[in-house]
């Protein structure tokens, strides 16, 4: 097993991540088995707790683990499938290590950070890297490990010892350390500073890692000159001085980063078992970024949530739309709207907002309405999703967004003027949303319905279902404490809202879609989680589909993209054997 650690300095969210995920790609299109471990210094146990503004998204893995939204990187880049356990917090590595002090499998022992903590960690990690996450139960052969934070934040300190010492443990040959920093630029004099980097560098030395890469993020590419200061400083060859400038799309990433000779480094450095053989997966990258460069055409999108003021907080959502976008060779706009300004007490405090809202949303050609929590905005959603309806806009209501279309269905159609989730109103007398039986409102940590659950399509017609391939049921990731009341559905299946999918005991409702309408789709599950560049989510293709007016004609060809839009058989497959023969749906598996 080779491990490869991803430090980062000066900032965070320097792009730790996307170079990660870029370092599994180039070396998975080379053959090799790839995985990955995000370790996050925070004490929680995991990240479901969070508020999307402080760590972005919440990403939902299939065993139901909440975790940070660099694994959905990982995911998207290598396509594998990881487990909770690829996300290593602080809390899990205190938790564990206090569990066996109370078990007593110290012996009595003083229980320290150095060496309990750090051996827990070290165990930890030598224990996932062997897990199989390609679904076909091979060993992986490399893991990429990403610590998050920055060095010499204090929060991080045990796990740079843990790996101090595990470069030992596992042989100099086995272990490689990239370190991710910043060039800054100062617009005054327009020159390339090193001088953070080499602060970082000489601190991450000082605890004991010397870096083998030093990936260097900046807006332009650096100057030779530049390169040949930070190897003189950093104690590195040039040729270890990897420049990470800023791109046009971050599928230019991996190309950049196989440009600069970055394989080769590994070959020598971890004695790869690599042949010298052409790199189709690198070739699908390729034509991704090429086209994602040469688009013309453009599509709209409205996203109405309530974070919107962060992108990270729908990170997946707004990948799932751009594979879809590409699919179709259209160029995603993406037009966020916060939903507590399409609300008529935005126009009587801030008309400014609330005219400006408006006009985004009328202006789009679609409209999105992802997941959520809590009451604030939920009024603004339904106007939305009201205005969808009426004026016959393609939509696509996802989990919370599902429910609400529910509720102005309701409101509007049944004339339940007071119809509503129990979760924001425990006294309506129409309660077409309720919290679900295994729902513990005294804790908050892991309670929902988690994870990759089966949905079953009912033998009708369906346009999502055609979308999926006429397939007979999808598994689709999940994240949600409440669901349609199923007492209520016979009413709106009378007036034209069906409920095409449900579970496996057929009680709760998974997918709605509107008769008579261009694309009017509602799901409980997250479809963006299992999104991939070259395998979009087909509800989200969907509504791209609709957008761009051309479901019809995709949905007549028998669900065919047209040659000009097809990916080329040559381009390669995210598997390291696989070739793609044909980009047609469904391609899910």
């Amino acid at each position: 097993m080779k491990y490869i650690l991803v430090t980062g300095g000066v900032i965070s969210g320097i792009g730790k991540g996307i170079i990660a995920s870029s370092v599994g790609t180039i070396l998975k299109s080379c053959g090799l088995q790839v995985t990955a471990i995000k370790i996050d210094p925070y004490i929680n146990i995991d990240a479901g707790t969070f508020s999307p503004y402080e760590h972005g998204e919440v990403f939902v893995l299939d065993d139901g683990g909440e975790v940070d939204l660099d694994l959905g990187n990982y995911e998207r880049f290598l396509d594998i499938r990881l487990t909770r356990n690829n996300n290593l917090t602080t809390g899990k590595i205190y938790q564990s290590v206090i569990n066996k002090e109370r078990r007593g499998d110290y012996l009595g022992k003083t229980v320290q950070v150095v060496p309990h903590i750090t051996d827990a960690i070290q165990e930890w990690v030598m224990k996932q890297a062997r897990v199989s996450v390609d679904g076909d139960g091979v060993e992986p052969q490399i893991c990429v490990i990403e610590l998050g934070g920055t060095v010499g934040d204090i929060e991080s300190m045990p796990f740079i010892e843990a790996f101090r010492q595990f470069q030992f443990k596992v042989k100099r040959e086995n272990f490689c350390n990239i370190h991710v920093s910043l060039i800054p630029q100062p617009s005054s004099t327009g020159e390339q500073k090193t001088k953070p980097t080499q602060s970082s560098a000489r601190e991450l030395r000082g605890l004991g890692l010397s870096p083998d890469l030093i990936m260097c993020r900046c807006a332009t590419p650096l100057e030779t000159s530049v390169k040949e200061k930070i190897s003189m400083f950093c104690h590195v060859e040039p040729t270890q001085v990897i420049c990470v400038q800023d791109v046009s799309s971050i599928y230019r990433v991996p190309l950049l980063l196989e440009d600069q000779g970055v394989v080769s480094y590994f070959c020598e450095r971890l004695n790869l078992p690599v042949g010298i053989r052409p790199r189709r997966m690198l070739a699908k990258w390729k034509e991704m970024a090429d086209r994602s460069d040469r688009v013309l055409e453009q599509v709209s999108i409205a996203l109405v949530g309530k974070y919107t003021k962060l992108a990270d907080s729908y990170t997946s959502v707004v990948k799932a739309l751009e594979h879809s976008a590409l699919a179709i060779n259209h160029k995603l706009e993406v037009k966020y709207i916060d939903s507590a300004d399409l609300e008529p007490t935005a126009l009587r405090d801030e008309p400014v907002k609330y005219h400006k809202a408006w006009q985004k949303l009328c202006s789009s050609q679609g409209v999105l309405v992802p997941g959520g929590f809590g009451v604030r905005g939920t009024e603004g959603k339904m106007l939305a999703i009201s205005w969808a309806r009426k004026q016959n806009k393609p939509f696509l209501g996802v989990c919370l967004g599902m429910q609400l279309a529910v509720c102005e269905f309701a409101r509007n159609v049944l004339g339940w003027e007071d119809a509503n989730s129990t979760e924001f109103n425990p006294e309506s007398q129409h309660p077409v949303v309720i919290d679900m039986p295994e729902h513990n409102p005294g804790q908050m940590g892991g309670t929902m319905r988690l994870g990759k659950r089966r949905t079953i399509f009912k033998p009708i017609p369906s346009v999502l279902r055609r979308l999926y391939g006429n397939v007979e049921y999808v598994d689709e990731r999940h994240r949600h404490r409440f669901e349609v009341n199923p007492e209520l559905i016979h009413h709106f299946e009378k007036r034209g809202l069906r409920f095409v999918g449900q579970d496996e005991d057929g009680e709760r409702m998974e997918v709605i879609e509107l008769e008579d309408h261009c694309y009017f789709v509602g799901v409980q599950y997250h479809p963006e989680f299992t999104s991939r560049p070259i395998k979009p989510s087909p509800p989200y293709f969907g509504l791209l589909l609709a957008a761009a007016g051309k479901l019809q004609g995709y949905l007549n060809k028998g669900c065919c993209l047209s040659p000009r839009d097809t990916y080329s058989s040559g381009s390669g497959n995210s598997s390291p054997e696989a070739d793609i023969i044909e980009f047609k749906f469904p391609l899910l598996s």
